[in-house]
């Protein structure tokens, strides 16, 4: 394999105060061995740089989480035009799985030699040293999870690579055993009892929200629980965020005047795990999801025009004398007359403030990345709620209409007698689409409801993707996603040839055209 794992570690250089600046850890290219690790600012140090790259996957989660669902569009037709045309091949970026890996390796690292430091330096303690340790297991799980939703079987690496000695061709783990692993990641990190519910920082006033807490390995879980089918599970650790009495959780943001605080400044009461970026302090804007989602006709991911429409749509189900928070300079800023052709809808979250005008734009390109919020989790349990069967659905609808009443949104009135299963997942996926545009959910989502209860909702599935795709033949998308292989991406032609223990995902394989 191509060097899977990338021992390039960042440290902090000459002298580790600056390791507290997590927001700020430069590279220094220097390679890590088993030798480095000598003091617990060296165990910060390679933490930071797992944050640092943690940052550098934001391009992949949006792409990756958003294009294929066409809720979020790009009008180029390069390369990121055939991620979302389902024509990606081997030999594109977009399928470069790196960055995930560089992250995988710093969490390998802290987990593996941290303990040999807690023995050596007197200044670390033991419970330092199991909270770095629940952060680094957070890294790992998010990662792999990351991985195996898109591409289904991927190397699972739990050793870090710290030299040329070391075997760097490993052979693909199926989807099954990589669930494994995370649950189990999860829950060492839990059973510790070291995870932290907050983080104090002088410098950085978003450290709790950026950094690895408790509640962010229960959104982990609860999702990975979802995605896994064990509904149970995934309500239980939904559960344990919306039931929580600590002062110190995340809490869902009922106050609709609230809403746009979730993106800028960020770190909002509401959020779980967000990635920070802070351009006035370290001159950060790298990466940021300002970048991509700007409101000029040039922007690299814009809503697409059917997304605009349900979004437009939304105006009429307000309640009376009530503005939607979700909706004009709220997730979107339009251009362009209604109904026209040359309409285009862009991202506002993370280009505009909460002040309702096209020229209030946030000053500088930095807006965080939201992995996690309550709104997210709450929609979890809504959807697990449902396939648990009909006895849940009055419950389900009661959380969407808590996401609705804070949108200034009419309450769902469902005869639940009269439904079935297919109209309340339905619900859940819209209101999922709408309350987390451009979060990097929406093919997760759809990947989820087509592939659950040995894909129920296959055909369902294709159709709206079908439906949502302006650019694609609708006959080329419907024979492409008939074969479930092609729902994940195919792994970079690099790593194919380096590494000779890897097989190409099946649908990608030479012998499958």
């Amino acid at each position: 394999m191509k060097k899977i794992i990338y021992i390039l570690i960042f440290v902090c250089g000459m002298s580790m105060s600056s390791c507290n600046d997590w927001l700020d850890v430069l590279p220094k290219n220097e390679q890590v061995t088993a030798d480095y690790w000598k003091t617990k600012e060296d165990v910060d140090a390679v933490l930071a740089s797992g944050y640092y790259y943690m940052r550098m996957t934001t391009p992949n989660l949006i792409s990756w989480g958003e294009l294929r669902a066409s809720s979020i569009y790009s009008y180029s037709s390069g390369e990121v035009g055939k991620l979302q045309n389902f024509q990606l091949t081997s030999s594109s970026s977009y399928c470069d799985w790196s960055s995930f890996y560089k992250v995988i390796n710093m969490a390998n690292s802290v987990i593996n030699y941290a303990p040999g430091v807690q023995k050596n330096d007197d200044t670390y303690t033991i419970a330092a040293m199991k909270s770095h340790q629940t952060e680094a297991y957070f890294m790992r799980a998010l990662m792999y999870f990351y991985l195996v939703r898109n591409f289904k079987e991927v190397p699972l690496a739990l050793n870090p690579y710290v030299d040329d000695s070391a075997p760097y061709s490993i052979a693909k783990s199926d989807e099954n055993r990589i669930i494994e692993q995370i649950k189990t990641d999860i829950k060492t990190a839990l059973d510790t009892e070291a995870a932290k519910e907050f983080f104090d920082h002088d410098k950085w006033t978003g450290a709790t929200k950026g950094r690895a807490t408790k509640w962010a390995l229960y959104a982990l879980m609860a999702d990975v629980c979802l995605w896994s089918e064990d509904y149970d599970g995934c309500i239980e650790y939904a559960d344990r965020l919306i039931n929580a009495t600590s002062a110190k959780r995340p809490a869902f943001m009922s106050i609709p005047e609230q809403w746009f605080a979730i993106f800028n400044p960020g770190n909002s009461n509401e959020s779980i795990f967000e990635m920070n970026w802070d351009q006035p302090t370290y001159a950060q804007t790298a990466n940021s999801p300002s970048n991509y989602f700007t409101t000029t006709e040039s922007s690299m991911y814009q809503y697409s025009t059917a997304m605009g429409e349900r979004l437009d749509n939304e105006n009429l189900e307000l309640l009376f004398g009530k503005e939607s928070v979700r909706g004009w300079l709220g997730a979107y800023l339009a251009t362009g007359a209604v109904g026209s052709d040359g309409r285009r809808f862009y991202v506002w979250k993370y280009k505009g403030t909460e002040v309702r005008d096209p020229a209030a734009v946030r000053t500088a390109n930095d807006a965080n990345y939201i992995i996690y919020r309550m709104a997210d989790v709450m929609l979890m349990k809504a959807e697990a709620l449902v396939w648990k069967g009909t006895e849940s659905w009055e419950a389900a609808v009661e959380i969407l209409n808590q996401i609705r009443t804070r949108s200034n949104l009419k309450s769902l009135d469902i005869n639940l007698n009269e439904t079935n299963e297919l109209a309340m997942l339905n619900y859940v996926l819209h209101e999922r689409d709408m309350e987390l545009a451009a979060e990097g959910k929406r093919w997760y989502d759809l990947v989820r409801f087509g592939r659950s209860q040995e894909f129920r909702y296959k055909k369902e599935f294709i159709e709206i993707v079908v439906e949502n795709n302006s650019s694609a033949n609708d006959s080329w998308i419907r024979s492409v996603l008939k074969n479930e292989y092609a729902w994940y991406l195919p792994i970079n032609e690099s790593e194919i040839e380096t590494n000779g223990l890897l097989l190409q995902n099946p649908y990608y394989a030479p012998t499958s055209k």
